[in-house]
């Protein structure tokens, strides 16, 4: 009780002493378990949430929190199949839980089975209408399917709830975007621009929008903000990007006169983060747009989590 009373009052770090001291008195209490390594997963100590929810399934097989929450992890490492086959296990159990939908219907688009994906996550969506983060993935699944009106309705919806997130602005100005509404892709990402402080993939889909349409000022104030966030996170982190992400850069780098050095670090495709900006211009030939600016955010998993999901920054819905 003393470890719920913290959670409610926002202090995870007590909680986690706490939980620490209940689980050395009762070593196989599995909720116990679930809950300290739920609350490893929140605060990004992925080995010892491992660990601890390891434990658990170990006492509990179907263990319906540390499944959804194990196989969140495997998700956030690419282990599709592997959380598949751990969401088997309770899908006859539970099966009208809205965030074992959503983390299925994700692990299919991370296996680029698309249809599968957006059956599952209509069903999540069924069961949970309000969740934004079941909206949320389904308008990405949308647009990497190019269904950009389908897009713009999930993704509509999702900031109904989630007012706050610049990534849903980005991602609806993509949409816009391809739905040729510019003037509305550009309040768009001026929003997303306003919200979001960290991503840099915001700056450079605003900045290449601009550049079609002729602003290059305005076009590479963004591109400069970009270069700006980039630093940042490479200060601060081990952050490694797409290759289409950096490779688009480097184009538009060219193509507003700026150098291509940027200070990135080796691009590598990450399994999750499936943030693509396709380009079809060659580097040379400034006068060709550079695209359709098509950057999709990362997908997220729901971990059972003891109260409310966090809407942080954190791995898949």
């Amino acid at each position: 009780m003393l470890g719920k009373i913290h959670l409610l009052a926002g202090d995870l770090d007590k909680a986690i002493e706490i939980y620490k001291k209940a689980v050395e008195f009762s070593p196989e209490n599995t909720e116990l378990l679930t809950t300290l390594g739920l609350l490893y997963l929140q605060v990004g100590i992925y080995q010892k949430a491992f660990e601890h929810l390891g434990n658990a399934l170990t006492y509990d097989p179907v263990n319906y929190k540390a499944i959804l929450a194990a196989g969140s992890m495997m998700q956030t490492h690419g282990d599709f199949d592997v959380a598949l086959t751990k969401y088997r296990v309770i899908a006859s159990a539970v099966p009208e839980s809205p965030p074992l939908w959503n983390n299925i219907g994700m692990c299919f688009f991370g296996k680029k089975k698309y249809v599968a994906a957006i059956s599952c996550l209509k069903r999540a969506n069924y069961l949970a209408p309000f969740d934004w983060k079941i909206l949320y993935n389904l308008g990405l699944v949308h647009l990497t399917m190019q269904q950009y009106a389908s897009a713009f309705h999930f993704l509509s919806a999702a900031i109904n709830f989630q007012p706050k997130m610049g990534e849903l602005y980005m991602l609806l100005a993509v949409a816009l975007t391809n739905l040729e509404d510019t003037e509305n892709a550009k309040r768009a990402y001026a929003e997303a621009v306003r919200l979001d402080k960290y991503n840099p993939l915001v700056n450079l889909n605003y900045a290449v929008l601009l550049y079609n349409q002729g602003e290059k000022r305005d076009a590479l104030a963004q591109y400069q903000e970009m270069e700006k966030k980039v630093n940042l996170l490479k200060d601060s982190s081990s952050l490694e990007y797409d290759s289409e992400m950096v490779e688009t850069a480097q184009k538009l780098g060219a193509a507003l006169q700026v150098g291509e050095a940027l200070v990135w670090t080796k691009p590598v495709k990450d399994p999750k983060s499936k943030q693509r900006t396709t380009s079809t211009s060659k580097a040379a030939s400034f006068q060709q747009p550079l695209g359709s600016n098509q950057a999709l955010g990362q997908a997220m998993s729901s971990a059972a989590a003891y109260s409310k999901l966090p809407s942080g920054r954190r791995g898949h819905k």
